[in-house]
């Protein structure tokens, strides 16, 4: 028997002394020596009394140490559960009682705060921290490197992703050992990923992005990883020279682009930008190519899902747009009955494939809800798709504004804002109105030194817009609220400002 995501990730390293990672302070962790701590901590949660099937609930900072218990939960056949480390622990109350987690796993720092939570669930609690310390890591210490890897298969529940619940609960993604194993395949070949690839993490590990998309791609590849544990435009700087790939959300690249140090030379040895995780605006990828005479490519996935869609590594790569269907994936954008509308049209995109995770957990009506029994899975983004499968991404389901009866999709009007000189970005949202039920409303953020007003701005889209399409009111501030992997929360927004025409 085998356990594939085991082997084809990690234990095909075994013994190896290729660098896989490479730590802000210049260490470099081989693949061998990486797999002999992760066979440690193997133990270790065996030793805990732990079952395979059992969910291990860890909210820690990243690190090697971090990286290391996904690989022991992987060998072990434990259900990894990553957690936001931004989560209060009220919130993880709920992921502890929701998935009946039987470990939790803390930074020490927030050990006191969480141990009433996992004495209320009969949890126990463990801690580890960024720097080798903890209890989990006292206890691994004295363990041997050796474990006999666990047999598994590609059905078998591999980890669980909870969404990031901005309306209602948050729902936990399962997701199996061949829904992680069959995209990162996918994604290692579609965007030519190799031994030779240095790639410049800089991404936490509690989400897709990082933890299956850019992990797993390395580990399959055989390559290194610059293992950073946050956005630092110094960092990203100061180690780009030494990398080939890098993967970030928008603000990764807005944030470069306000530093006059990044230019050709300095990305003079990658190969590959890749954005996801939020929209990335088109003036966004035309200022990165005239800097660097690099094209990002952007491409769409979700927890569920992993990656959709991706622009084509060798190919047109267009701004504003997530690309075509992966290798293996089927997309289509429909009408709420789930029938495919022609080309062009706005709707619902759905897709299907092996990626496709296996329903939410504890969830059946739900998975029902959004799973459908042909296995076509309903995103709720709305999308458009070309002739030549193109996607564009309009804007999510809930986002959209119903005004006077008229349809209005969020993005059109963003870009049309955003297209206007001074403006940085800008979020559209649908707030209560007493004559047209909601109406559109524009929150913009100018660039530095720009003074924007909202005459202004109301006169730079009218050309462009339909009178209903536009904003009955903006607000200029200096700053949109986002989550931790950049996009924007509109639900916040919507909260914010839900008087504003009462």
């Amino acid at each position: 028997m085998t356990n594939p995501l085991y082997d084809r990730l990690f234990g095909r390293h075994a013994g190896r002394d290729t660098t896989f990672l490479i730590l802000p302070d210049g260490t470099r962790m081989t693949h061998g020596a990486f797999l002999d701590r992760a066979g440690r901590f193997a133990n270790a949660l065996f030793g805990l009394g732990l079952k395979t099937g059992d969910r291990v609930a860890v909210q820690i900072d990243k690190s090697a140490d971090a990286l290391a218990v996904y690989a022991a939960c992987a060998r072990t056949g434990l259900v990894f559960l990553p957690l936001n480390t931004a989560y209060t622990a009220a919130e993880v109350d709920y992921f502890v009682s929701n998935s009946g987690a039987g470990l939790l796993i803390a930074a020490p720092s927030k050990a006191e705060a969480l141990r009433s939570v996992a004495n209320r669930y009969h949890a126990r609690l463990e801690t580890l921290d960024d720097a080798g310390g903890g209890s989990l890591s006292a206890i691994a210490a004295g363990q041997s490197p050796d474990f006999d890897t666990v047999d598994r298969d590609l059905n078998d529940l591999a980890a669980i992703l909870y969404t990031s619940g901005t309306t209602g609960r948050s729902k936990g993604a399962m997701l199996s050992q061949g829904n992680l194993i069959s995209n990162a395949e996918v994604l290692r070949d579609h965007w030519r990923f190799t031994a030779d690839d240095v790639l410049l993490h800089a991404l936490p590990i509690f989400h897709t992005h990082g933890l299956f998309v850019g992990t797993n791609i390395s580990l399959l590849a055989g390559g290194a990883m610059i293992f950073l544990p946050k956005l630092d435009v110094d960092a990203l700087i100061k180690w780009m020279p030494q990398a080939t790939a890098m993967m970030g959300v928008p603000t990764f690249y807005t944030r470069l682009l306000d530093d006059p140090r990044l230019d050709h030379a300095l990305t003079a040895t990658m190969r590959l930008f890749v954005s996801g995780s939020a929209p990335l605006l088109a003036d966004t990828h035309r200022q990165f190519f005239d800097r660097t005479g690099h094209r990002i490519l952007e491409r769409y996935g979700m927890t569920e899902t992993n990656m959709n869609t991706s622009n084509p590594y060798d190919g047109d790569r267009r701004p504003g747009t997530v690309g075509t269907a992966l290798p293996g994936v089927e997309a289509k954008v429909c009408g709420p009955d789930g029938t495919e509308l022609p080309r062009g049209e706005v709707g619902i995109l759905e897709v299907r494939g092996r990626n496709v995770f296996k329903g939410y957990w504890q969830m059946p009506e739900k998975t029902r809800e959004e799973l459908r029994e042909d296995g076509f899975f309903i995103t709720g983004d709305l999308a458009t798709m070309g002739e030549d499968g193109y996607v564009t991404i309009v804007g999510r389901g809930k986002d959209l504004v119903i005004s006077g009866g008229y349809n209005v999709y969020p993005k059109e009007v963003e870009e049309a804002i955003d297209a206007l000189p001074g403006v940085l970005e800008s979020a559209v949202i649908g707030v209560p109105h007493p004559d047209l039920g909601e109406a559109p409303m524009a929150v913009v953020v100018p660039q530095k030194g720009a003074h924007l007003s909202a005459d202004a701005i109301l006169a730079g889209i009218a050309p462009s817009l339909a009178r209903f399409k536009q904003p009955r009111r903006i607000e200029i501030v200096e700053a949109l609220p986002r989550n931790t992997m950049g996009k924007v929360q509109k639900a916040q927004l919507r909260a914010q400002y839900k008087d504003s025409f009462q």
